[in-house]
């Protein structure tokens, strides 16, 4: 697959695991996607949550993508984002419906946002199991 494929691929399928480490264990847990480009893999979390935390200790991590029978896991270092108006963007946007009730209960403050940076992806199928793996440039 090419970069542009697995773009293309993980944006019409925005449900994602993300893995992280705290200490010498490994979390992995569901996130949602908000956009990814050459400029990076964006989503977004609270500051309360353990994931945060985990991210701010240790800012390497990997993120697995799964649609139609192929897998894409995307190996990188993220990095918070500060800018006002992708923020509003996100709540703004159709399918962050859901953060509205951030802004109703005053926790809209708690939101943070990262993007994985120095990325590179392989991806996996059934076909392509026993093959090397040959990680693509993405970010």
């Amino acid at each position: 697959m090419t970069s542009a494929e697995i773009f293309k691929l993980i944006n019409e399928n925005p449900a994602f695991y993300l893995a992280t480490a705290e200490g010498d264990q490994p979390r992995v847990r569901g996130m949602l996607l908000y956009r990814a480009d050459e400029r990076g893999i964006i989503f977004h979390t609270s500051s309360v949550k353990d994931v945060f935390a985990q991210i701010k200790a240790n800012p390497k991590a990997e993120m697995c993508f799964s649609a139609g029978g192929v897998q894409i896991r995307v190996t990188g270092v993220l990095e918070q984002i500060h800018d006002d108006g992708l923020r509003e963007e996100i709540f703004a946007h159709p399918s962050r419906k859901f953060l509205q009730a951030w802004k109703d209960n005053g926790i809209d403050g708690t939101l943070q946002i990262f993007a994985m940076k120095n990325c590179t992806a392989v991806t996996w199928t059934m076909e392509t199991n026993f093959e090397p793996k040959t990680p693509i440039k993405l970010c």
